[in-house]
């Protein structure tokens, strides 16, 4: 098996590939997936991705060089073509499909310099997403935008700045909203922006003013229509399992609120239902109520409205899953594939459970409220009382 030769060459910045996991002298083929991983970061010069290439003695070397020549400019291209020049002596080129890919003939060629930074969900349905791509010439080039459920596009800004203050923009940020973001693919990151922004009421497009021509910017190719959401397949072994009430323990996801005009018709069922006249045994009470969370199970779990619950489920389970979390992620996962499969909710408890807990957190804050408020009206029992305890204190 081929390895991986050293360099008496050392480059400052080329530490900082040993100290994100690159060992040059692993085998052939694990070096060079470890830069292809390591390409993506906003903390890694792309340069010396390169040098590290040109002292890999393996063809697969030389077409990711290939593939960032294509992309690259100024000095980062001239190391890129010293790094070529190093295999070519020792008799190693790219392959014919990877030369052809200059920019002259390949129209879409895709951006390997390209990151994707996530928020957690909120419990409004919000989420942020940061669009990372790295400039040839140094630092970053960041897109921060904020997706809604209910508003599509909200924020939509670029700045270019060093990666040292993308860095601290980055702890920031996790500071003051106590929370991590997660990086990830930029491709899922990009079309959940797309599609935020094609869900933005067109009255509303001007606070993310020229959007499509900013993205232009660091995206060369045109807005993806749909995207097959990676946690299909990256947790398929979990989603084939039934996913677990536990879920609804974990912070992020028991903090989340549907709509309330989405659920007000099924608490004002339940609202009537506790203050029906009809004497229900205890047991028949529990029927009753099943049956409304069950119906509301069914109708919010469908159309429109199921499409952005599984939307949530997605984007927990990506998050939580990049976060290191698996068998969350994996239950969150499995709820999304029974939503878009269109599976009875009253079959997964999993379901039932989370639109049971939607509508008990309205309940109990009416009820809550309802013991705040003063009351206005008495009960015969409670006028008489006050009348008598009235009469007391006159005595």
């Amino acid at each position: 098996m081929a390895k991986v030769s050293t360099s008496k060459e050392i480059h400052p910045e080329d530490a900082r590939l040993a100290a994100a996991g690159f060992d040059p002298s692993a085998p052939a083929s694990e070096a060079i997936a470890k830069l292809g991983e390591l390409r993506s970061l906003p903390d890694i010069a792309p340069a010396s991705i390169a040098r590290a290439l040109g002292n890999i003695a393996d063809p697969g070397a030389a077409a990711m060089l290939a593939e960032m020549e294509a992309e690259a400019a100024g000095a980062l291209r001239r190391e890129i073509r010293r790094a070529l020049f190093r295999l070519h002596q020792r008799g190693i080129d790219p392959p014919l499909s990877a030369r052809a890919a200059e920019p002259s003939h390949a129209v879409s060629v895709e951006p390997s310099n390209l990151t994707a930074l996530f928020s957690p969900i909120d419990s409004e349905g919000e989420q942020l997403i940061w669009i990372v791509k790295s400039r040839p010439q140094g630092g970053v080039s960041l897109m921060w935008t904020i997706v809604s459920e209910s508003h599509g596009l909200v924020v939509a800004t670029q700045a270019t700045m060093s990666r040292r203050e993308f860095r601290d923009e980055l702890r920031r940020l996790e500071s003051r909203a106590e929370m991590k973001m997660v990086e990830g693919d930029w491709r899922l990151g990009d079309f959940l922006v797309c599609d935020a922004y094609r869900r933005t009421p067109q009255a509303e497009r001007a606070r993310v003013g020229d959007f499509m021509a900013r993205r232009a910017e660091l995206i060369p190719s045109p807005p993806p229509s749909s995207f097959e959401h990676p946690i299909y397949a990256e947790l398929a072994d979990e989603i084939r399992a039934e996913p677990s009430v536990d879920l609804l323990k974990e912070p992020d996801i028991a903090k989340w609120k549907l709509p309330n005009d989405l659920i007000a018709p099924f608490v004002e069922e339940l609202n009537r239902a506790g203050e029906s006249t009809i004497v229900l045994n205890p047991l028949q009470q529990q029927e009753r109520i099943a049956g409304i969370i069950e119906r509301a199970a069914a109708q919010l779990l469908a159309g429109e409205t199921g499409a952005r619950i599984r939307r949530r489920f997605e984007g927990a389970a990506y998050y939580m899953l990049k976060n290191g979390q698996r068998g969350p992620a994996g239950w969150a996962a499995a709820a999304a594939a029974r939503i878009r499969d269109g599976a009875d909710p009253a079959r997964v408890p999993l379901l039932l459970a989370f639109i049971r807990m939607q509508l008990g957190a309205v309940v109990a804050e009416e009820q809550q409220r309802a013991r705040e408020e003063p009351r206005l009206i008495m009960t015969p029992a409670e006028a008489m009382r006050a009348s008598e305890a009235a009469r007391h204190r006159r005595r």
